[in-house]
């Protein structure tokens, strides 16, 4: 055999080559392969048989060879007429194994290693090793792990193969010991400091981590410190260099950030123009600058959302505001105009629904604000998008809004839906400090045959009370939104089971409710039912009931008129942080009746928000009842309570107040009620800021209840303090107080820890 040509280096320096006579390629012979086929390599060789091979082609083919990444070494070789190519192939990785990862899952990644092409099955390849050992330390790098170590062990196999096996020693994270401003005159690094989410280690940075450095993080919060001064008039700001340097043992890092602030810009003007639409007025008013004040690209980026959103609201659909600046550099000045693009006025030719196979048309479209033929508003279909996720029928819901062809002034809305079951059955246990363990189940449907009617089977019980109730609810009686409902229900209760005055009662009764919506955050409730109250007692039964059963005896029937009217402006069902809830609620014996009464409650809450994770609630509660004609007082069963996890914590529930003549002297209630509530609600330290499902809270509670004939004496209300934490687990709604009353008087039954598990927070 004649060696014509061979391959040396990456790119095939050709040895011999420019001696060797080129010849016409009679055959083509593959030697050395095993894995690959011949068929392959054909496919990527650029030579073929009648061709005639000259110095510059065997290069080319060599090059096109390698570049497959399957061969290490490549020869040419003629023999006659015959063109040999003679390689040797790579070997393939016939497994990874990783060891020492606990920061980062093994499975994430080996994930991460295939995207660079290193995975089981894959050509080996040195320089891809390599390759390999960087992207790791890159993904440790980000995670604070300087001090990761990494070894890679080859073993051959059989049949060309390899096994990789990679260790890697992760180290202790490398933790900020100091963050430096440098350059700061304006403001006080402090405060600048207080901007970000990295810092020295703390009480807290245990569980929140803001002692790891991360270089993501870090450049977020450079952003943040960007933003703080251009929100506040610099417009010049220049972070000059950021320096972070680590210890030698790779455990502590500090650093240091030279700012430059630059001279601070009032606003000297600013005018709109284009097709403003809007009148001069209420574009001041939305946008809401004041010539003189300091320049703010937070307040400026606000007011301009706000103008394209309320052209959204009249139709314009695709408008845009363009800010263009002029800047004096000698006084310090910005003037601003806006030029205002509404574009096309556009109006929705039809609204249509996919995804609902199951939900009919008909009730969701009833929920729509947006309507047909009118023009597009932002607002109003964001509205119905919300009333839409009300109906709870859904797990997604989004919209889109593509354009009409050959009509550029109208668009079609479609609402997308995912529907999620919505018959259930349901079983599930729970636990109040009020009535212990409870059992309950229900079946129930809220999507009744696609008809948005609600149909209901539910039953509890517990120590304390058994309940089975059948509620059926149409929320479209009427067109107008009017929703009517039935329920019929059969219920005993121990109440000394419940710590309160012994007695025993059973009701069973049936009853129609109706709510009418009077807005979209405003319902009025009314009902009416019929019920039976059954009261057993004996001699060791509490002395108020052996004293309304000797007055009124043991079984009463009652005609039952209920109202209430709401008001709900909160942003969140579950954990609130902004907005208000009032409610009035009550209800009346009637006449024709065996008594005859009235009970009231109204309840006032509102959320301040503090930042996008903190908020505020403060709320109160009166409530009052008596009786009236032939009832001369409340009946003492329909009595209110205080104390427990839902009104004053760290007091025994339904304590407060007036108690029983007799011994053992258990609480009974009274006819007035007053509560009070400050809660100062935060994140769960560690957890994400986009976290919904949990959060920790301080709060201070007041409250007390005082009996017929007694004023009420805001001397005797009694008050505690502590910290909640609120979960919203798969299982069920969880909450946990620790609290200490701070006024609590002799005889006052106290409780520090309360807990209770299936039962919804309360607002």
């Amino acid at each position: 055999m004649k060696p014509w040509l061979a391959a040396l280096g990456l790119w095939g320096v050709l040895t011999g080559a420019a001696q060797a006579a080129p010849f016409v390629i009679g055959h083509i012979s593959i030697v050395g392969i095993k894995r690959i086929s011949a068929a392959t390599v054909r496919t990527y060789l650029p030579l073929r048989v009648g061709e005639r091979l000259t110095a510059q082609r065997a290069e080319r083919a060599i090059a096109a060879l390698f570049q497959t990444g399957f061969f290490r070494d490549i020869k040419l070789l003629q023999e006659g007429d015959t063109l040999v190519v003679h390689v040797t192939e790579r070997p393939s990785i016939a497994r990874i194994k990783l060891t020492g990862t606990h920061v980062i899952k093994g499975h994430k990644l080996l994930k991460s290693l295939a995207g660079i092409g290193f995975a089981q099955g894959r050509v080996f390849n040195e320089a891809l090793l390599h390759q390999t050992e960087l992207e790791l330390r890159r993904q440790y790098f980000n995670r604070g792990y300087y001090a990761v170590r990494i070894k890679t062990t080859i073993k051959p196999l059989p049949r060309s193969r390899v096994a990789v096996d990679i260790a890697v020693s992760e180290g202790k994270i490398a933790r900020i010991k100091q963050i430096t401003v440098v350059g700061n005159h304006k403001f006080k690094e402090s405060r600048l400091l207080g901007r970000f989410k990295l810092g020295a280690p703390n009480l807290l940075s245990f569980f929140t981590g803001n002692d790891r450095y991360s270089k993501q993080k870090l450049m977020a919060d450079l952003e943040n410190l960007r933003s703080f001064y251009l929100n506040r008039g610099y417009l010049h700001f220049r972070l000059i260099s950021t320096v972070v340097a680590i210890t030698p043992k790779k455990d502590w890092i500090y650093v240091t950030i030279n700012v430059h602030e630059g001279h601070l810009y009032h606003l000297s003007g600013y005018r709109f123009v284009g097709h403003t639409v809007l009148a001069p007025a209420e574009l001041d008013r939305l946008m809401d600058l004041k010539v003189g004040e300091s320049f703010s690209r937070e307040r400026i980026t606000k007011g301009t959302r706000r103008i394209i959103g309320e052209l959204g609201n009249r139709g314009y659909a695709f408008a845009n505001v363009r800010v263009i600046p002029v800047v004096d550099r000698q006084k310090h000045t910005i003037g601003l105009t806006f030029f205002i693009e509404p574009g096309h006025r556009v109006y929705v030719r039809r609204i249509r629904f996919v995804g609902n196979t199951v939900t009919q048309g008909i009730v969701l479209r009833r929920e729509m604000r947006q309507y047909e033929g009118a023009w597009f508003s932002a607002a109003r279909i964001k509205e119905s998008l919300t009333l839409i996720r009300r109906l709870g029928f859904f797990n997604a819901v989004r919209v889109s809004t593509p354009p009409v062809p050959g009509h550029p002034n109208e668009v079609d809305v479609i609402v997308h839906v995912k529907e999620r079951p919505t018959g259930s059955i349901v079983a599930g246990l729970g636990y109040s400090d009020l009535y212990g363990l409870f059992v309950n189940g229900s079946v129930s449907y809220q999507d009744l045959l696609g008809t948005g009617k609600q149909l209901s089977v539910t039953a509890d019980t517990s120590v304390a009370y058994k309940d089975v109730s059948i509620t059926y609810v149409n929320p479209y009686y009427t067109s107008s939104g009017i929703s009517r409902g039935f329920n019929i229900y059969d219920s005993t209760f121990n109440a000394a089971a419940a710590y309160t005055a012994a007695y025993n009662s059973s009701t069973v009764g049936a009853g129609v409710f109706y709510g009418i919506p009077i807005g979209e955050n405003r319902t009025i409730n009314l009902g009416l039912a019929v019920e039976q109250v059954h009261i057993t007692t004996n001699s060791t039964s509490a002395y108020v009931a052996q004293q309304f059963v000797a007055q009124h005896g043991s079984t009463n029937d009652i005609i039952k008129a209920t109202f209430g009217w709401s008001r709900n402006t909160l942003n969140n069902a579950i954990f609130p942080t902004s907005g208000t809830y009032q409610q009035l609620s009550g209800e009346v014996g009637l006449p024709g009746g065996n008594l005859e009464y009235y009970r009231a409650s109204y309840l006032a809450s509102v959320f301040v928000p503090f930042g996008g994770q903190y908020s505020l609630k403060i709320s109160n509660q009166w409530s009052y009842g008596n009786g009236y004609g032939n009832t001369h007082e409340l009946p003492f069963f329909k009595n209110f309570y205080a104390g427990g996890a839902n009104s004053v914590r760290g007091y025994q529930a339904e304590s407060l107040g007036p108690r029983d003549l007799l011994p053992p002297y258990d609480p009974i209630g009274g006819n007035k009620r007053v509560l009070a509530s400050a809660e100062f609600f935060f994140p769960v330290p560690g957890t994400s800021r986009h976290n919904r499902s949990m959060r920790l809270s301080a709060f201070l509670d007041a409250g007390q209840v005082y009996g017929p004939g007694q004023r009420i004496d805001f001397g005797q209300i009694r008050t505690s303090a502590g910290i909640a934490f609120d979960w919203f687990s798969p299982i069920a709604p969880l909450s946990i107080s620790i609290a200490r009353p701070l006024n609590n008087r002799p005889g006052d039954q106290t409780r520090t820890v309360q807990f209770t598990l299936g039962t919804l927070f309360t607002y």
